[in-house]
């Protein structure tokens, strides 16, 4: 399922390595979407979803570095409405927080998925690093647990026109368990 593990390197700070590795790779294979459905060799993802990551991809590779890394910065950092620590979106820094991660860490262990102690387990592109070794129908329940959170932050980051709002529509639209029972 390594197309998701590719929306958690879209997700992530924009480093330089990530868009030397996309360029590359769109290089190689003639365009993003021809590139998007060899890395999906699962069939997981749409053809409309192709063409979202693509057009995502394309954008990001033209951008330079300053741009892509301080547009990213004042995306996610510095508005906590778009935080991609999704706990956040439930328990803003009510105490709660602690006990949820605490779990969500423990769940991820259960699977044998074990991550660096200093980052936290609710980022988005932890999460989908982990959604990423499940298979579809459990990467598909583990995102309908956070299906709602999707929903906001997208309607968030669309009010202010971000680009990263339709990566995250995707991701709501895989959180859907009708899909599954279909």
């Amino acid at each position: 399922m390594q197309t998701y593990k590719l929306l958690a390197e879209l997700l992530d700070y924009p480093n330089q390595a990530l868009a030397g590795e996309l360029e590359n790779a769109v290089t190689e294979h003639g365009s993003a979407l021809a590139w998007l459905a060899a890395v999906d060799h699962d069939k997981v993802f749409s053809t409309t979803d192709h063409q979202v990551i693509a057009t995502f991809i394309d954008t990001l590779i033209v951008q330079d570095a300053t741009e892509r890394e301080a547009a990213y910065v004042a995306t996610f950092d510095m508005v906590p409405d778009h935080s991609l620590h999704l706990t956040h979106h439930l328990f803003g820094d009510d105490k709660n927080r602690g006990p949820a991660l605490i779990d969500l860490s423990e769940y991820y262990k259960s699977f044998g998925f074990t991550h660096e102690e200093t980052e936290i387990p609710d980022f988005l592109p932890l999460m989908l690093e982990f959604v990423s070794q499940l298979d579809a129908a459990g990467a598909k329940v583990f995102l309908a647990d956070v299906a709602k959170i999707f929903t906001v932050l997208a309607q968030n980051l669309e009010k202010a026109g971000s680009p990263y709002a339709p990566l995250i529509r995707i991701l709501e639209n895989h959180g859907t368990l009708t899909r599954l029972a279909a």
